[in-house]
């Protein structure tokens, strides 16, 4: 990426009292949260290298291909001196969510997705936040990235004391759980960092142990390979038979070990309009999802972060989905409706569907006449 370009301040600030008036713009903005880290990620940058060293990406070669800019920001983006981190609240009623995970008719899909796609929007406000400092304190070198680059956004947003990383990967606030978005401006500015999260997860494994595949192989340590959310979004083709059981009614993405959090239970929420789900996405029905046509997927996810899936990947998770659903006319028909469908991969998964349904209906007889 080019250099950022120097600041040109009309007035030299005093960077304790911009950094207080970045933030209060940011939360005018919407930013539940806000923080300033540094640049340095040595540790992150170890960690980094040894989960990519055992190959625990998958097929995401992206996560490799930009070396160690991913934990040096001041090599991707030259002239970085610092990181503006923000936090944008998603969390909805997790009382819904275990309901639609506890019925094996509906479709569940991660609570992130449910909405509007947060790129744009989140990309839209830290522009704007940007802008306004600019207004405040003349051009200064910048660069906005909502997951749109080699960023380690989590260990940022740690440094910048939004959050620690908690065992499951994920960032975790105190006061509103796990539930947000990250955000960055990399920014030339010498502002004053702020005090690293400090970590409270204690002797808690309740996200290790509740995760359906087992990917959480060890604290802070997720083998994407077997990672739901992997394999319903990045992962092209077939899905390993052995796992398709234990991904239940997931069709796009999982929540399981932030539901569990004990730091969601008590979480302060904060409703952003965007991100109330759409398109009957909380409450629809396998069958129902499954009866899209290619046009009315695009036509539904329009503006989701569901869309850049494709309408083939969403039919093979839901596919998986049905094969692991109740036996009932209305799952068996939705499977045969689209049984001789052109795309190999969804066949596949819809052959293998109907095969479950048809080995538990040989052991229910075999009951009957035992």
């Amino acid at each position: 990426m080019p250099p950022l370009s120097p600041t040109v301040s009309r007035n030299a600030p005093d960077p304790v009292l911009l950094a207080a008036r970045i933030r209060e713009i940011a939360r005018a903005m919407g930013f539940q949260r806000v923080g300033i880290a540094g640049v340095e990620l040595g540790p992150d940058e170890t960690h980094l290298r040894d989960w990519l060293a055992q190959g625990l990406y998958g097929s995401m070669d992206w996560m490799a291909r930009h070396g160690d800019k991913r934990s040096r920001p001041g090599e991707l983006v030259p002239g970085t001196v610092r990181v503006i981190s923000v936090g944008l609240d998603y969390g909805q009623d997790d009382t819904a969510a275990w309901d639609t995970l506890a019925d094996g008719t509906r479709a569940y899909v991660a609570r992130y997705a449910l909405g509007r796609d947060y790129h744009k929007l989140m990309r839209n406000r830290l522009q704007a936040l940007a802008d306004r400092i600019a207004e405040e304190i003349g051009p200064f070198g910048h660069r906005v990235f909502v997951d749109s680059a080699p960023v380690l956004e989590r260990a940022l947003a740690r440094n910048a004391g939004l959050g620690w990383i908690g065992k499951h990967t994920c960032l975790i606030d105190k006061d509103a759980g796990s539930w947000f978005f990250l955000g960055e401006v990399y920014v030339d500015l010498p502002l004053p960092i702020d005090e690293p999260a400090s970590a409270h997860c204690g002797t808690c494994v309740r996200c290790i142990e509740i995760c359906p595949t087992r990917a959480i192989v060890a604290p802070h340590r997720l083998d994407a390979r077997r990672c739901i959310s992997y394999l319903t979004i990045e992962h092209e083709g077939s899905i390993d038979p052995e796992l398709r059981p234990l991904m239940g009614n997931r069709i796009f993405g999982c929540d399981d070990c932030q539901l569990i959090c004990p730091w969601n239970k008590f979480a302060k929420r904060t409703d952003e309009p965007d991100f109330r789900a759409r398109n009957r996405l909380d409450e629809g029905t396998l069958p129902e999802l499954f009866a899209w046509s290619e046009d009315e997927f695009l036509k539904r996810t329009e503006g989701s972060a569901i869309r850049r899936s494709g309408h083939a990947r969403w039919l093979r998770n839901i596919a998986i989905a049905l094969g692991n659903a109740p036996t009932t006319p209305e799952v068996l028909a939705a499977l045969h409706a689209r049984e001789g469908i052109e795309d190999e991969v969804v066949r596949e998964h819809i052959a293998w569907a109907l095969a479950q349904h048809a080995a538990r209906a040989r052991e229910i007889d075999a009951q009957l006449m035992s």
